[in-house]
């Protein structure tokens, strides 16, 4: 039984997997969406909403939305662009992004659709509002000022009995990333740098790590996110 179906993305026929999701069909296809919560295999949260496209007319999130036959998605217009340009501007003046002195520079995704996007000054006023630091754990520290609330850390990293190490505390601009201590002082040096990498910015650290890679050879130093998806296909 065939169960891959057919759909369309700005003029290009494309084929996945029935139940796929968007971003994850799209990628199958070659094709870039960006996205910031978003992790494979992780059940979606459509939280950072940089992944809308238009389908019949309206803004989804792609990451949410599973892929249907016959579906016809905009996903590269001047409409989107603009609409995920602003959304990288809001994340960059509410929160305290100060890439050069940043230990997940050349590696932090954010950063990279900032260039993607070719962002220069934010057309938002910055908010600098001061956040709270939590370094009370032997191997990890949040920089809140850092965090966008994708939520990747609350949805994927578990302690060993599938506890969540990591919740949301509050509700909308009072909302923060809150870290149980008990369980986060068993992570062992693995564990740490699996939350540092989870994390798409530079909000989750694990301590004595640093400027480990240099200049030059980070992920996104060379080649632009989003590029190891397009070139797939070419």
């Amino acid at each position: 039984m065939n169960d891959k179906i057919k759909f369309t993305i700005d003029g290009k026929e494309c084929k996945a997997d029935k139940g796929s999701n968007l971003v994850d069909a799209a990628k199958a296809n070659g094709i870039y969406i960006p996205t910031l919560c978003h992790l494979e295999g992780v059940k979606p949260a459509g939280s950072c909403r940089i992944c809308n496209v238009k389908i019949n007319g309206r803004f989804m999130t792609a990451c949410t939305t599973e892929v249907t036959d016959g579906m016809v998605i905009e996903n590269n217009t001047p409409e989107i662009q603009e609409l995920r340009n602003i959304i990288i501007e809001t994340l960059f003046v509410s929160g305290n992004h100060y890439c050069p002195a940043c230990e997940k520079s050349g590696n932090c995704e954010l950063q990279a659709l900032g260039y993607r996007y070719k962002m220069l000054v934010p057309r938002f006023p910055f908010e600098f509002e001061e956040k709270v630091v939590d370094a009370n754990t032997p191997k990890i520290f949040i920089d809140r000022n850092r965090c966008i609330l994708c939520k990747r850390c609350v949805r994927s990293i578990k302690s060993k009995d599938g506890k969540s190490i990591f919740a949301i505390k509050g509700r909308g601009h009072k909302a923060m990333i809150n870290i149980d201590h008990e369980l986060a002082n068993k992570m062992t040096d693995e564990e740490a740098q699996n939350a540092m990498d989870t994390c798409p910015v530079g909000s989750i650290l694990k301590k004595e790590r640093g400027y480990v890679d240099p200049i030059g050879s980070r992920k996104y130093d060379k080649k632009p996110i989003g590029s190891e998806i397009e070139s797939e296909n070419k």
